[in-house]
């Protein structure tokens, strides 16, 4: 589908080629049972006869040597061709998926678990500015059309989709990014709290977070949605693994537990 939108688009938006691997695949429909031991990817240079047409016969099908993975060297071979990847790697590779891209030097729009923020090698990213959710709400709900057989919440428009806990994150600069957070409430101790164990505050509303309190302040996961790095510094997150000054950032003031405690 990423394949299509994107040939469908490819005069419009100046595309110059498009390529797309297939997993365990030689069959480009979108729902293949991933049995076989090759696959095939796709190459598109646009309609050579209309360059204001799209023309899907002109796309050409091309055998890998194996199955599609894509740590395999000839994929990697294929992802070095690349400028953008877009796509919707599998959510259990996630880390690994990313890495791959960030050691390729590689710009991305890609879609993950929400929870993948709080993966240390992920949240690294973020507290470095070198990724960043997409333009929909990480609140909002995402909704995945879902091959027969499987398990839906509701039809839509004909099809069988499934709520997805998922957002985009990308490295591609993003206006979003550069919105100032307007805050408008007082920081007064009744009301922010100082938790036991850390020198931080607790807010539980990115909406509530003080304009006049300097310190460090715990805020939801979905703060990353409004984080403007000229606005706000990330200094790190709760482990749960225990504590670990690289991932947390500030100083344990506490015994044992090392969430952050209030009373």
């Amino acid at each position: 589908n990423f394949f299509r939108f994107f040939a469908l688009k490819f005069k419009e938006w100046g595309l110059k080629r498009l390529i797309t691997t297939c997993y365990k695949n030689q069959d480009v429909d979108l729902f293949s049972q991933n049995d076989c031991e090759k696959a095939v990817w796709l190459d598109y240079y646009g309609n050579p006869n209309d360059n204001t047409s799209t023309d899907f016969s002109t796309v050409e099908v091309k055998e890998l040597k194996g199955d599609g993975d894509f740590r395999s060297k000839e994929c990697i071979e294929l992802l070095k061709q690349a400028d953008i990847v877009v796509t919707n790697p599998p959510f259990s590779l996630f880390r690994e998926y990313v890495a791959q891209l960030v050691e390729y030097d590689k710009k991305f729009l890609i879609i993950g678990n929400k929870n993948a923020v709080t993966y240390k090698e992920i949240f690294s990213l973020f507290k470095e500015n070198k990724i960043r959710i997409g333009y929909r709400n990480m609140n909002s709900d995402f909704w995945l059309e879902v091959p027969e057989g499987n398990s839906f919440e509701k039809v839509e428009n004909g099809k069988k989709v499934k709520h997805i806990m998922a957002c985009w994150y990308t490295n591609l600069p993003t206006t979003k990014q550069e919105e100032v957070l307007v805050l408008y409430k007082k920081y007064t101790p009744e009301e922010y709290p100082k938790y036991d164990n850390y020198d931080a505050i607790d807010v539980s509303k990115v909406t509530d977070i003080p304009q006049d309190y300097n310190g460090v302040i715990g805020v939801p996961i979905t703060f990353l949605d409004k984080y403007n790095p000229e606005q706000f510094e990330i200094v790190g997150m709760i482990s749960s693994a225990g504590y670990n000054k690289e991932v947390v950032g500030i100083d344990f003031l506490g015994e044992k537990d090392a969430r952050p405690l209030i009373n």
